[in-house]
């Protein structure tokens, strides 16, 4: 098991060798809704944003709305960001599973024969402290910036083995004084358990999701209308745990129109009781491998509260050309 632990830290440090190099250009780093693609919560973040075929722990329907019904009880987030250059980045989900029995089964011991699932959650992000200034350099205060994603997602759960899901998401965007847009897209998932081991997973994410900009409350008649398209992203996911040594394995690859074709790799460890160690990558760009990735690391402790689970997790997550990199902290409660 070591020899195993030993090898992901080597291979997550060789690989963030990129990081330190000067990339080409990508386009999808000018695409917008950039926030609601930095991933969602310390546990997600810390390993890698590789959880769509993820089915155990605390779920979240933004990483597959085919998730919830994997839900064991009840799954509350809440997250906190600390980044650099004033920016801010916020987390809130709901998830919940719910069983449907046959009134033909009679047994004692019944199984469900159906399980549905939903999953609701928040992302604010914004920027503060912006240096106001007038045409003439005059400070005229400071600015703010935010940006909010609402989803809801509804997922099936056919049999034991398949999921299919759908997310609503509702974007809300205030960029400055009168002038804000909003959009609405959709997510589809679907996930595959092959056996205890293994799952695997599909998604597309943000169709039909774009910003309409008026600026005429600021310019009057010299104001522009314009569409901003978010980028479509189609995901492949695959899962492992080893039930004998607690280790999630997940890797996941993403190809998007905005020429990217993302790889990233998570996993976890449960090293001690309700202990979890993680660790992964994020964002290795097999079209523009000189763009570098985002190594991340992380980790999570519970303790149970009579009907209740409270957890705290933690993520570390590098990021190029920032003073500072990404520490996520959450608390999650599971009843």
């Amino acid at each position: 098991m070591r020899n195993t632990v030993k090898f992901i830290i080597v291979a997550i440090i060789l690989l963030s060798v990129n990081t330190f190099t000067q990339p080409k250009f990508t386009e999808i780093n000018s695409k917008v809704g950039a926030f609601s693609r930095m991933g969602f919560g310390a546990r997600g973040i810390g390993m890698g944003n590789a959880m769509s075929a993820v089915t155990s722990g605390n779920l979240v329907s933004y990483y597959n709305p085919a998730l919830s019904p994997f839900q064991e009880n009840n799954s509350a987030q809440i997250g906190y960001s600390l980044l650099s250059l004033d920016r801010s980045l916020n987390f809130l989900s709901f998830t919940k599973k719910f069983d449907f029995f046959s009134s033909k089964d009679t047994s004692i011991n019944k199984k469900p024969s159906r399980t549905a699932g939903i999953s609701a959650g928040i992302i604010n992000a914004g920027v503060s402290g912006i240096d106001g200034r007038d045409n003439n350099g005059l400070s005229t205060g400071e600015l703010s910036t935010s940006e909010n994603q609402f989803f809801l997602s509804v997922a099936n759960r056919f049999s034991e083995k398949f999921s299919i899901g759908i997310s609503v998401k509702f974007y809300y965007y205030k960029l400055y004084e009168e002038i804000t847009s909003s959009a609405l897209g959709l997510d589809i998932g679907a996930l595959y358990k092959i056996n205890d081991n293994w799952n695997v997973s599909l998604m597309l994410s943000d169709i039909n999701s774009k910003y309409d900009w008026d600026t005429a409350p600021i310019y009057g008649q010299q104001g522009l209308t314009t569409t901003d398209n978010f980028p479509l992203l189609k995901k492949v996911g695959v899962s492992y745990y080893n039930h004998e040594i607690k280790l999630l394995t997940a890797i996941e690859f993403e190809n998007s129109d905005a020429g990217t074709n993302f790889l990233r790799f998570g996993a976890e460890y449960n090293i001690y009781e309700n202990l979890f160690l993680r660790g992964g990558f994020d964002q290795f760009n097999l079209s523009n491998t000189e763009a570098g990735l985002k190594p991340s690391l992380g980790f999570s402790y519970s303790k149970s509260l009579g009907d209740w689970i409270i957890g705290v997790d933690y993520a570390f997550m590098m990021e190029q050309y920032s003073s500072s990199d990404r520490h996520i902290i959450g608390l999650n409660i599971n009843f």
